[in-house]
């Protein structure tokens, strides 16, 4: 399927240069000159050798059918991530860095799709926000009101994202795990 240099989102597998990539991280780049573009870091799913490439949005680029099942994380072990199949109950270890900083967002009996290549898994997408609470908040400094302003705090999970000034430690907030930020205060 034929998909857009522009369309390319993190979790996505193309075909280029003759193999098959992952995309790990996809960023638009508007620039004050010239076509925007995508500037996308691509693994290679078989060698795990990493590139950055820009697409622009006129390229188009072969996206790859994969094989896509639901299964639940089940637990980490070392470094390797168990996840079952919950139709055949079968489990099935995916290497931890094979997320990379997303795998902190994995919480015990969370549904992800996992994505395969001729039955080897390549892929897995977690649910695009999931709900953490805030353990760690910078206070907020006065003055700093006259522009939109975030500050630096601490999930549950560790990771550190950037929070609106009215978020403090104990909040409940939801986060995008592809781009790992704030979206809204959970409810």
């Amino acid at each position: 399927m034929k998909i857009n240099g522009n369309e390319i989102r993190p979790g996505n597998v193309i075909q280029h240069k003759g193999g098959l990539w992952i995309a790990v991280k996809a960023q638009a780049v508007k620039p004050g000159k010239g076509p925007a573009y995508a500037q996308v870091e691509l693994k290679n799913v078989l060698d795990g050798t990493k590139l950055n490439e820009r697409f622009r949005a006129s390229e188009t680029v072969e996206r790859v059918r994969l094989e896509q099942k639901d299964y639940q994380y089940l637990y980490a072990d070392g470094d390797m991530l168990t996840f079952m199949d919950t139709d055949t109950y079968d489990q099935i270890n995916i290497p931890r860095d094979f997320l990379e900083e997303r795998a902190a967002f994995l919480q015990d009996g969370m549904m992800v799709n996992v994505e395969s290549h001729e039955g080897r898994p390549i892929g897995v997408s977690l649910p695009d926000q999931v709900t953490l609470e805030v353990v760690e908040a910078d206070p907020v400094v006065r003055g700093q009101t006259a522009a939109s302003s975030y500050k630096p705090a601490k999930l549950e999970n560790g990771v550190r994202i950037m929070v609106p000034p009215f978020i403090e430690a104990g909040e409940r907030v939801v986060v995008d795990t592809n781009e790992l930020t704030y979206v809204r205060r959970a409810d």
